[in-house]
């Protein structure tokens, strides 16, 4: 019984809640347990199917009345950065991404609290003690990597490290046909940067890099300014009834 609960998945149905992007809106999600040896290709194939993780959970929207989260994945050989989008990536050549081992730091911490303070007091992340961080970069059990953006300094051309203080952080996990961004964060005080944007521009380079066809960028929502901007890295495949298809 336990060998059956660990290796086949058992999907629940969460109760109702206020929906965070859309007003006068309800939602619910239907989620599932990533754990044990299979919990990587489990999230892979979700993915696929238009789920999301967060630490071991993996999750879809499955409200009632409502289908306005769609799944978007950026097509990477395909995609043409907009005049906006090549603006800030000049005004980001002095930025360096260092992949690092998932592992939390005081210094992560610092900037994702401030994040959460600046731009997300009423989500459901705002309460986020360090603990709680620990626990989204490290709770889980699929292939998982920390992107760290910092300036460069004197010695990144040689060392491909910088000792500047840190930018912005991207929770990335791997799939087997792109990369898909799980979480990202990035300080308050750059906003000329839009660092925002940076990070998904710099995984769609390192999607090129590895040869992965996709950027998982999770659930676009038409009508929330949250989302808007995900519409913005075409072209791009949406997940619908019949299954992905591109825009």
């Amino acid at each position: 019984m336990t060998e059956l609960s660990r290796n086949t998945p058992q999907f629940y149905l969460t109760a109702a809640s206020p929906c965070p992007y859309l007003a006068d809106k309800f939602e619910r999600k239907i989620f599932t347990h990533l754990v044990g040896e299979r919990a990587n290709e489990l999230n892979d194939v979700l993915s696929h199917g238009g789920f999301r993780r967060s630490q071991n959970i993996a999750y879809r929207p499955a409200c009632e009345a409502c289908r306005a989260c769609v799944s978007v994945r950026a097509i990477v050989d395909a995609f043409k950065p907009t005049r906006s989008q090549r603006r800030v990536w000049q005004r980001n050549r002095d930025v360096i991404g260092i992949e690092v081992e998932p592992v939390p730091t005081s210094e992560q911490f610092a900037v994702f609290r401030t994040y959460l303070d600046d731009r997300h007091q009423d989500g459901g992340m705002a309460d986020m003690t360090a603990l709680d961080y620990a626990m989204m970069v490290e709770d889980t059990f699929v292939d998982t990597r920390l992107i760290e953006y910092r300036l460069r300094d004197a010695d990144s051309g040689v060392t491909g490290k910088s000792k500047r203080p840190l930018l912005a952080v991207a929770l990335t996990d791997r799939l087997s046909d792109g990369l898909s961004m799980v979480y990202s964060f990035f300080v308050s005080d750059e906003d000329r940067r839009s660092l925002g944007t940076y990070m998904i521009l710099d995984h769609i380079r390192r999607a090129r890099d590895l040869g992965l066809p996709y950027l998982y960028l999770g659930y676009w929502v038409s009508g929330s300014p949250k989302m808007d901007y995900k519409a913005n890295f075409r072209p791009q495949d949406r997940l619908g009834p019949s299954g992905w298809v591109r825009v």
